[in-house]
């Protein structure tokens, strides 16, 4: 395997390479790394491309080694750490594929100064070297950073520039610096670098080794012998914050010297687990699965009775109606099978805050303990999806209540429009004052829109007395934040406009100086967007050019928020602010703006793609163990929902479960809810339902990942508890030495196709790529992502304390290799999209990782919060919501004559989970025998027949027995899930809606893709509301024709003629056949009832459409028909309905 070597410094990568690859062929070209500094110069770094041209079984693997040095520790960051770290927050990191990687210094990021020292483009005070307009770095509270102790104000350029040319001497004092960490010339950059010595450690291995530095608790209390030699070893000599519980009076526990007890906090206290189950009461469980047995029953003697009893008058009729009613009593079964076991659950979150957050002898000092947490928010087009709502969220995420330390927020934005990166950094700005308000008075929720729209008493349970001044003006700022993103979509325009125009002049004095006497021809220059400080702007242009268009554009990343300090950094008294915040921590967490590369010729994968981006970029930057994915629309409504669902993945045997499913809630949503856009059927029956199973399925937003799951490794212990045939057949290989060392942190790495118990790491680079950054945090986001080992039944965890270090600083190389990782070559010829991360190839691709996480094995759990977690919008108008579930059917079926259907699952998947996920892929296929089903009434009017011969007794009793049991099933549900009966009528009705249109089309698409190739293309749901800003629902008023309305439409119009016609017929008949016009009327009445919410669609607002036209079109209809049925009687009979006369 090949291998390129880079060693560099915090700001500098060189090239270098390993003598015995000298007999290698010549390198390809290089992918230059370079930085521009706010007076224009370029910094070039390089490093050789990582093109896979050299055949598929043929990795390039680099690495960026950081010498170790005194000074150079992670427990205590030195001044040159921050500096750099600062640079990092303030430049903005762009490259690609055979492009240059550029950190472009940002002079501002929008037009108004940065008001938080973590925010980027936040700068201190002026340069004092004489020439030099840069500005000076500054800490976490804005303070100025000066390396030398004689306060020199210097900027980051001109202190390299110092230790470069003025060989490390302050020009003020003229006083060498004591701390030189930044030299960039170190070594001269045209020659290779040697590697460090074999005893020194990469960054990952560093802080696996000090997170491992607490294990000789967990060997002590387990074992009885603590084993000190064995401690240096593990912890390398490593003695940090956390490491070790040290005695008191030279021993533990009851002072016996000859065994070493546990001391007598961890004795005392017993251990209390952080989630229960609670079980449906029995006297609603047992009648419900009772009845749902003796409805299979009924149906089964129904559909036999039935196929014995022909209606040979009308045997089409009868045998269209058979065949459908077959099919659905088959869809019945594979609907209510997975509803056989619900549960409910509950957390405890004060049990994990004594575990993890309270003081104790491994945690002194009550730190955090709780492992990272990454969020990740996607977003591709800021006029579907406004920016003030992701914006919002984005704000809720930063407010919520969680570790700041432990908090990262990724924001991913497909479009690479400026307009989404500026509102961005107002949001980013804002949050200055808006996060620290939330902590100060405990505000939910915690999306500034939302709070300030509530209808309740704002000021309820609110005891500190300034708190009404406090809301008044983050009220007022908040009015400004919104003006100011809703402006800068003009904003933008008007600078762009601008500065073309400079360009244009620029352009055409220069071709005068060049051409003095020749006429002048207008100049024609690509019309940019420029960015706050006055640079072109890398992604998405307003006018699309040759790179900058929504399918061609670089990588682009931008820290808003740099990481925050690792203590509290509360608020002091300042007369200059009007809202104090004395006492209350001012961090805000880490937030990121990424923009995958995208370029033509290469299939991005959509939301998928742009997910996978952001689990790679994430693991380089901050490599939070667990992943928490939201749609730009949904927010956190309970700023607590993270540590709910921390308590489940922290429970004893929380290591097997691959993800928390939230459920769902919706906002602006009608009263009525018309179109049943809450869904409540789906997230309150039927995931409750999955979740005792294996788990819910994954529904696209409001899930927490466990990041390991993701990418692609089996549950821990899953041999022991799935034995498959190949254990059986063949014998297990010995254990690679090369990987015995490190069986502490991958022996819970373990994919499906490998029958070792430890993983090979070796291997990894053609799964997960060329980056052994990345590869390198797979095992310490293992590590991190386990439950502690508090108790002896606890399996794979760890100990406690583990994680109350400092998180890595960020440095240039490591955000060069975040921008590496997101290009649009990184993914080809490895397993991303087909077993690691999101999956491709399908646009329900949240079903499908979901389902290949079950299918590995692991286990889901599904989190109802008593206050929601999150809430979020949904489409009320009536196309837009059948477009939506054309989308969701569609995918369906491609699941369906997938891989991933769930006839072909592995057996750790149980059967019952089997069977609802083969509902997943089938439901779709009912369509076409609901929409004939439909018509059969209208048929039977039309001919005069019926389904059956005639309607006696038996068909009767069957048919009443069969709707009451349906009925009292419907009753048991609404008990055990708390939905409402009005919500169950919804959903049935707008079932048989989809049914008959968005369905039935999404069983067509799927076969033409299947047969005929073609692909399926989407539109974005739109997130934004109506124009009629006076109705908060005025979009559910407007109507906006589509195809898919047609055989809705069809057929309420053929069954209203049927019933005409079948009236007419039997009235005018010699000798009325009235039970065959009763069945046939009550079962159109039946189609048109379900049909009703769909016809009200159709009728748009109704104080447009007067009623009296729709009861004068009635009459008029009505009148009609009558006179043609007087005019033109059947032939044979003058009187009306046999014997019936008029009076």
């Amino acid at each position: 395997m090949a291998s390129k070597s880079f060693k560099g410094t915090r700001s500098n990568l060189s090239i270098s390479s390993d003598a015995a690859e000298s007999h290698k062929p010549p390198f390809p070209p290089t992918v230059t790394f370079g930085r521009r500094t706010s007076s224009g110069r370029y910094i070039s770094y390089s490093r050789d491309d990582l093109d896979s041209e050299l055949g598929s079984s043929d990795f390039m693997n680099y690495t960026v080694h950081i010498p170790p040095t005194p000074d150079n520790q992670p427990m205590d960051p030195s001044i040159s750490q921050k500096v750099e770290e600062q640079y990092v927050s303030n430049s903005l990191f762009t490259g690609g594929f055979n492009s240059v990687t550029r950190a472009h210094l940002m002079d501002k990021v929008i037009e108004s100064e940065a008001s938080h020292p973590q925010m980027a483009g936040a700068k201190g005070s002026s340069c004092a070297i004489p020439g030099c307009d840069a500005k000076v770095m500054n800490d976490e509270r804005g303070v100025d950073i000066l390396p030398c102790e004689c306060d020199f104000k210097i900027c980051r350029d001109c202190y390299i520039d110092a230790v470069k040319s003025g060989g490390g001497i302050c020009p003020g004092c003229k006083e060498p610096y004591k701390n030189t960490e930044l030299d960039e010339v170190a070594v001269d950059s045209g020659r290779p670098l040697p590697l460090p010595p074999p005893g020194t450690m990469s960054k990952m291995e560093r802080r696996l080794s000090l997170m491992k530095s607490t294990k000789s608790v967990l060997m002590r209390s387990q074992t009885g012998d603590f084993d000190h030699n064995r401690w240096l070893f593990e912890t390398r000599g490593t003695y940090g914050y956390g490491n070790a519980i040290w005695p008191n009076d030279g021993g533990f526990g009851n002072g016996n010297d000859e065994e070493v007890g546990e001391p007598k906090e961890l004795m005392n206290k017993p251990w209390r687990p952080l989630t229960r189950k609670l079980k449906i009461p029995a006297a609603v469980i047992s009648p419900y699965r009772l009845l749902i047995f003796i409805r299979i029953v009924i149906l089964a003697l129904f559909l036999e009775w039935r196929i014995r009893h022909p209606n040979n008058d009308a045997i089409w009729l009868w045998g269209m109606s058979v065949v459908c009613e077959i099919w659905f009593a088959f869809s019945w079964l594979l609907d209510q099978l997975p509803k056989l076991c619900p549960i409910n659950r509950a957390t405890d979150l004060n049990v994990l805050k004594d575990k993890f957050e309270a003081p104790s002898p491994s945690n002194p000092t009550g730190k955090s303990d709780l492992p990272g947490i990454d969020v990740f928010v996607s977003t591709a087009d800021p006029e579907k999806e406004p920016p003030l709502v992701t914006a919002n969220t984005i704000l809720s995420i930063l407010a919520a209540d969680y570790p700041v330390e432990k908090l990262s927020c990724y924001v991913s934005d497909d479009g690479g429009a400026l307009l989404t990166f500026e509102a961005m950094a107002e949001a980013a700005s804002f949050a200055n004052t808006w996060v620290p308000f939330c902590r100060k008075h405990g505000i939910e929720p915690r999306n500034p829109e939302s709070y300030f729209s509530l209808k309740r008493d704002p000021y309820k349970n609110k005891v500190k007395p300034d708190f009404v001044k406090d809301r008044r003006r983050v009220k007022r700022d908040y009015d400004e934040f919104k003006v100011r993103i809703n402006s800068l979509p003009d904003s933008i325009r008007r600078r762009s406009d601008a500065y073309h125009a400079r360009e244009e002049i620029k352009a055409m004095k220069l071709q005068k100086q060049h051409k003095d006497d020749e006429p002048v021809e207008s100049v024609k220059i690509p019309k940019a967007t420029w960015m706050a400080d006055g640079t072109h702007w890398p992604g998405t242009w307003l006018n699309s050019a040759p790179e900058h268009s929504r399918g061609d554009h670089a990588g682009i990343i931008q820290v808003m928020l740099k990481p925050p300090s690792d203590e509290p950094l509360l608020g002091i008294a300042d007369d200059t602010k009007i809202i104090d915040f004395t006492d209350v921590d001012i961090r805000l967490p880490l937030l990121v703006y990424v923009s995958r590369e995208k370029r033509p010729g290469y299939d991005h994968n959509k939301k998928a793609g742009a997910m996978n981006a952001l689990v790679r970029a994430s693991a380089i930057m901050s490599n939070g163990p667990f992943i928490l994915n939201l749609d730009c629309d949904h927010y956190i409504y309970n700023s607590q929902a993270m540590r709910e669902g921390m308590c489940f993945m922290m429970d004893r045997g929380g290591d097997r479960l691959c993800y928390i499913q939230f459920p769902q809630r919706f906002e602006g949503i009608d009263p009525s809810d018309r179109y049943a856009n809450h869904n409540t059927v789906f997230f309150d029956v039927n995931m409750r339902a999955l979740d005792g199973l294996m788990g819910p399925v994954y529904v696209g937003t409001g899930c927490l990942f466990r990041r390991i799951a993701l990418y692609g490794f089996d549950p821990p212990r899953a041999k022991e508890n799935h034995p498959g045939c190949s254990s059986c057949c063949f014998a297990r290989r010995k254990k690679h030495s090369s990987i015995a060392h490190t069986s502490e942190e991958n022996r819970a790495l373990r994919m499906g196709d490998s029958d070792d118990e430890e993983m090979n790491l070796s291997l990894l680079p053609k799964k997960f790529g060329n980056s052994t950054f990345l590869i390198d945090s797979i095992p310490v986001a293992e590590f991190q992502g386990r439950p502690l080992a508090d108790h002896p039944a606890v399996k794979n965890g760890r100990p406690p304390g583990a994680l109350t270090i400092p998180r890595e600083l960020l440095d240039a190389s490591t955000v060069a290799e975040a921008i590496s990782v997101i290009s649009c070559w990184y993914e080809d010829k490895t397993e991303w999209g087909n077993r690691v991360g999101w999956i491709y190839g399908s646009v329900t691709e949240d079903v499908v990782t979901g389902y290949r996480m079950h299918n590995r094995g692991w286990k889901s759990v599904y989190c109802v919060t008593k206050r929601d977690a999150f809430r979020g919008t949904a489409p009320i108008n009536l196309t837009d919501r059948l477009h939506q579930v054309l989308r969701w059917a569609t995918g369906s079926v491609e699941i369906f004559f997938s891989r991933n259907n769930a006839l072909l699952a592995s057996p750790r998947m149980k059967f019952l989970q089997r069977i609802a996920y083969l509902n997943v892929g089938i439901y779709p296929f009912t369509s076409i025998f609901l929409i004939v089903y439909c018509f059969l009434p209208a048929l039977s009017l039309f001919s005069g027949q019926f389904i059956v011969q005639t309607l006696n007794v038996t068909f009767l009793a069957y048919l009443l027995i069969i709707t009451l049991t349906l009925c009292l099933l419907a009753v048991l549900e609404i008990k055990w899930s708390g939905i409402e009966l009005e919500e169950w009528w919804r959903n049935e009705q707008f079932w048989l809606i989809g049914g008959t249109s968005a369905h039935l089309a999404a069983v067509l698409q799927g076969l033409l893709k299947v047969i005929a190739g073609i692909e399926i293309s989407f539109t974005l749901t739109s997130k934004s509301a109506g124009d009629d800003v006076d109705d908060e629902f005025a979009d559910l008023y407007v109507v906006k024709w589509t195809s898919l309305m047609i055989p809705p439409i069809t057929i309420m119009m053929v069954n209203l003629i049927a019933i005409a016609v079948g009236f007419s017929r039997t009235i005018y008949s010699v000798i009325p056949q009235w039970s065959r016009l009763l069945g046939g009327v009550f079962f159109s009445f039946w189609v048109l009832a379900h049909l009703y919410p769909f016809a009200k669609g159709l009728m748009g607002r109704r104080g447009r459409t007067p009623t009296i036209v729709f009861v004068w079109s009635g009459l008029i209809a009505i009148t009609i028909s009558l006179l043609w049925v007087a005019i033109n009687p059947p032939s044979g009979t003058n009187q009306i309905g046999g014997t019936f006369q008029f009076p």
